[in-house]
């Protein structure tokens, strides 16, 4: 499901405006994170309960934001990701290692698969998402044989009363997330360029996408009119932006200072360099990493 947001209404005694933006894939990475970190959801309960971040590039731009801190290879920061025109692992450590905080306290190198053990009530785990369609829906890739982040957080979070948050661009917009569910798996493909892996529906997860966002932070309507393009555009997501002129221009003026945001490259140590190295089987690069 989309994160719920009250969408604001016109001001009757204030100018309506609307602008077009285009944001690049980590433009649109930053904008999610900043407003998957103002939510009043995550607000809550890193004031008054426990968070966790998982591993992600997404992530990595939420705790820049969350932390005040540089990564400079957010490509680092994941386990998981689709690189060079593969599904692939990254083998190196983490860059940051806070990962949860409890009441506004990072609990530094905690292992975030204990700490969920003591999750409650309003607890949130955060991660990104390979997949949403219209519905808000969310899934996400898993290689993992454990099934990932999701194997191992789902069984608390449901029960406790958690909840999923998913900062998610629109670039990764599917038609349909439950028939990619049922279109993928670990043993599904005999071969692929990359880890064959499976599409992890996110039931109950709240997806805030460039148009919560804009919401959250600016409290503007967004709309999705175009994705695409060449030349350093491939991947954008293109926005219409509507509301109140003063909150048009703080949105488009948010947009605007994402324009130099530099686009995540490679890891500095990937599981499969090439996968017609492994003639393209499935079940050989799958091999390489079980136990990562």
């Amino acid at each position: 499901m989309f994160y719920p947001v009250e969408l604001p209404q016109p001001s009757p005694d204030k100018k309506q405006a609307a602008a077009l933006v285009v944001l690049s894939p980590a433009q649109s990475r930053r904008l999610v994170a900043k407003g998957a970190i103002a939510s009043p959801i995550f607000q809550k309960a890193y004031r008054d309960g426990m968070v966790i971040i998982g591993r992600g590039i997404t992530n990595a731009y939420v705790c820049e934001e969350l932390f005040g801190i540089t990564i400079a290879n957010k490509a680092n920061q994941t386990v998981g990701l689709v690189a060079g025109g593969a599904t692939n692992n990254a083998l190196t450590p983490p860059p940051c290692t806070w990962h949860v905080v409890d009441k506004g306290k990072v609990l530094e190198n905690a292992d975030s698969n204990v700490e969920v053990g003591k999750f409650t009530e309003g607890d949130v785990v955060l991660k990104g998402a390979n997949a949403i369609d219209h519905t808000g829906l969310t899934g996400t890739y898993a290689s993992s044989l454990k099934c990932g982040t999701m194997g191992a957080m789902w069984p608390y979070l449901t029960p406790r009363g958690g909840q999923f948050i998913v900062p998610v661009s629109l670039e990764k917009m599917v038609p349909c997330v439950m028939t990619a569910a049922q279109h993928s798996g670990v043993y599904h493909f005999d071969k692929s360029t990359g880890l064959p892996a499976k599409i992890v529906l996110l039931p109950e997860a709240k997806a805030v996408t460039e148009i919560e966002a804009l919401a959250i932070l600016c409290g503007v309507k967004a709309y999705q009119i175009g994705a695409g393009g060449v030349a350093g555009s491939e991947g954008s997501v293109h926005l219409a932006i509507e509301g109140d002129e003063d909150k048009v221009n703080l949105a488009f003026d948010l947009c605007v200072s994402l324009k130099n945001e530099p686009p995540v490259g490679m890891p500095e140590v990937s599981l499969i360099g090439d996968p017609a190295d492994y003639q393209f089987d499935s079940q050989t690069q799958l091999g390489l990493g079980k136990g990562v």
